[in-house]
């Protein structure tokens, strides 16, 4: 049994508050908590330059380097917490795999038997022009292969200038973190005239381990590094638009707090081509990608003292390539119909090699996935009417061929006493059929009707389907250490998969409703109940129990259910040329997840939590207060032996000053540096090595954060 650890967070002394005027002048944008952004115009001649913010998102993540806090604050929005980069997103308590995730028309899997590199982690937050989440009911037409929604993420699109101009603009953006040390630059540069685009953008960011509030705690294993570069080449005539990017990520090392391992390495090249063109007769769409990722495991010298070549060497070399092809055609002045085509290839080896001296890890290499490969086929037709100025709706229906195979597996070695479970289990698999195809089709019904100029109500149905990825069904290993090699869940556990996993089949029903002030912007209220019913959701049941008290789990089809409620509001304050703007900011979310079969909470679900924030701009400053509210995580998943966390308040106080192309930003987090428990951090394994107790992973202590940002 995992027990909390005891005692409450201690409230901090109120000497900080001294510095509260001083910060409140300073940085961040105006924070405003809508999940839909547009892409920004490009530039005129009176203002030359790149444009630096991204609309609809919360500019306290301009202090992230992580693009998935991004979208704090969104409907059903939350993170599985992983690397200092790589935190993977969660819709309505359903997450990672789970999320259609697509950046910038790429639909990436992770190439990873721990996730540690997800797609969001490929683009630097600085790159981001435009961010979307939309929880459960999700049109066909960005929504395959996924039950909780999707996430999109969208990179600028090349910058032109006017007829008979040359356009030369940019920006660098220079931040600093104190807690861990962290800092980071980024850049981009933009030649341009009318017809041609060439831009360049690069990135880096660092910490060292964190601190946790009131103990000041080190956190072993939540160091990182990384670069992004990238290269777009634009070509527009009249209504058409071609551009191509060419990119290359690498991350030398992160850590990774409730992993037993860490990356030791990750590099990424990438090619991504888009055409746009709108035609009298129809709009047309058509992204074309490839992807290469080489990935390494070790344990990093904070994770039990193991350098990265003596503790369990584990690689990955992951290949991914498809298109997507859109295609609207207008019908009449209410109707369009939209037609689209998809394909994906995410083929996959994942190998173990020996280490030198050892028992147990050795003499031969262990191939975990051996040319595996994971291919998704998509169509899909979409139908959307504007039946009346108030009265719009959208019916959409897609299929999907998921078709999936692997090679033959081996173990360390084929004689060793020590690895009997992984050699009987390697032969079985061996002779097994593995070769699977998944025919799945997903139908959404939704409709948005404005019964009031003050009120907007929408709604619907979507049955999802989603099929099994390469490591729930082809992870064979049944020993102890290869198990616990397997698993994105950072809950210390051993996955083994399961070659007759089906499809999980999720129905959900959602409504909107939105009430606003008819007049303006005085007021708004958003409340959004959800219900989801999921026919073979892919849950675990145990199979032995660990001497640490965790478990070796197998993956299996169970029946669930989801529902809860999302809201958020604002309310104008005050507005006048003496004191600027202000108005008061909040969010809600409650969402409770039931294995139907075991009665017991599924796993990683968000406790009650919400926010409430007081924002200020005056001129060129702006200021914002935000309190965030998360209750005691009580209901948990007993089977995976998650713990229970205590509730917890947290303070930041940030303000941001513009003048001229420059723009200074600050904020504090965590004011009164509370220690706190993350409710879906899973356990610390990377100080559990070093203390041999198990517990939650603990959040960031207080942290002053700067940055600056200059546009030519």
């Amino acid at each position: 049994m995992i027990l909390p650890p005891s005692g409450r967070a201690r409230t901090r002394a109120l000497r900080v508050l001294g510095c509260t005027s001083v910060i409140a002048l300073l940085c961040a944008f105006d924070a405003r908590a809508e999940s839909q952004s547009k892409t920004p115009p490009a530039p005129d001649d009176d203002k030359p330059v790149e444009y630096l913010q991204v609309q609809g998102i919360r500019r306290t993540a301009i202090h992230s380097a992580d693009t998935a806090t991004l979208l704090k604050g969104s409907l059903g929005y939350s993170l599985y917490s992983a690397g200092g980069v790589s935190a993977l997103p969660v819709l309505n308590g359903m997450a990672d795999d789970r999320v259609a995730t697509i950046v910038d028309g790429m639909r990436i899997a992770s190439a990873c038997p721990n996730h540690m590199n997800p797609a969001m982690s490929y683009i630097d937050p600085d790159s981001v022009a435009s961010a979307e989440a939309i929880a459960g009911v999700t049109p066909v037409s960005i929504g395959g292969d996924s039950t909780g929604g999707t996430v999109r993420i969208e990179r600028r699109d090349p910058l032109f200038a006017k007829s008979g101009k040359v356009l030369i603009t940019g920006h660098v953006r220079g931040d600093y973190r104190s807690n861990g040390g962290g800092s980071g630059a980024s850049g981009t540069v933009t030649v341009a005239n009318d017809t041609l685009s060439l831009r360049y953008t690069g990135s880096y960011s660092h910490a060292s381990n964190y601190h946790t509030g009131g103990d000041g705690r080190q956190v072993r294993s939540t160091s990182y590094l990384s670069f992004n570069h990238a290269v777009t080449a634009g070509l527009k005539k009249d209504n058409h638009l071609l551009a191509l990017t060419f990119g290359q990520q690498d991350i030398p090392y992160e850590g990774f707090p409730n992993q037993y391992m860490d990356m030791t390495n990750n590099r990424s090249t990438f090619v991504n081509g888009k055409y746009r063109g709108e035609f009298e007769w129809a709009t047309l769409d058509v992204r074309g990608f490839w992807q290469r990722v080489d990935h390494v495991m070790n344990m990093m010298n904070d994770k039990g003292g193991h350098s990265a070549t003596t503790g369990m060497p584990m690689n990955t070399d992951a290949r991914t390539a498809g298109y997507a092809i859109d295609l609207t055609i207008p019908i009449s002045t209410r109707h369009s119909v939209k037609i689209g085509s998809g394909y994906d290839h995410n083929g996959l080896n994942d190998w173990w090699p020996p280490l030198i001296g050892s028992m147990m890890m050795g003499p031969n290499t262990f191939h975990n996935i051996n040319n595996g490969h994971r291919n998704r086929l998509g169509h899909y037709i979409e139908w959307n009417a504007q039946w009346t100025s108030r009265f719009f709706t959208q019916l959409g229906l897609r299929n999907d061929l998921i078709m999936m195979n692997t090679g033959k597996v081996a173990p360390y070695s084929w004689t060793g006493m020590m690895q009997m479970a992984d050699i009987m289990a390697a032969k079985q698999f061996n002779a097994a059929s593995r070769g699977r195809t998944d025919t799945n089709f997903d139908v959404t019904a939704t409709g948005r009707y404005h019964a009031l100029d003050s009120l907007m109500i929408e709604g619907g149905y979507a049955r999802k389907t989603r099929s099994p990825n390469l490591y729930e069904r082809y992870a064979w290993g049944m020993g102890t250490m290869a198990t616990r090699m397997i698993g994105w869940f950072g809950d210390g556990n051993g996955y083994v998969g399961n070659l007759d996993l089906r499809p999980e089949i999720a129905n959900t029903a959602s409504v909107t409703i939105t009430w606003h002030d008819p007049k303006g912007e005085g007021w708004r209220l958003r409340l959004q109940p959800f219900y989801t019913y999921t026919e073979g959701y892919i849950n675990v049941i145990p199979l032995a129990r660990f001497s640490n008290g965790l478990s070796k789990l197998q993956f299996v089809n169970h029946y669930a259910q989801s529902y809860g409620i999302n809201a958020n509001a604002q309310a104008r304050l005050w507005n006048s040329d003496r004191f600027g703007q202000g108005k008061i900011v909040s969010t809600f979310s409650w969402v409770r997840g039931q294995d139907m079969e075991t009665h017991t909470g599924l796993y990683h679900q968000m406790p009650t939590n919400g926010t409430i924030g007081l924002r200020e701009t005056w001129q060129n400053w702006a200021g914002r207060v935000d309190v965030t509210l998360v209750k005691r995580k009580s209901t948990v998943d007993r089977i995976r032996n998650e713990p229970r966390t205590p509730g917890y308040a947290l303070l930041g106080l940030g303000g941001s000053y513009r003048w001229r192309k420059y723009t200074l930003d600050a904020s504090i987090e965590n004011v009164l540096n509370q220690k706190y428990y993350l409710p879906l951090g899973g356990l610390s394994l990377g100080d559990f090595r070093q203390t041999n107790i198990l517990a939650p992973l603990a959040g960031l202590g207080r942290s002053f954060n700067l940055s600056l940002n200059a546009a030519f």
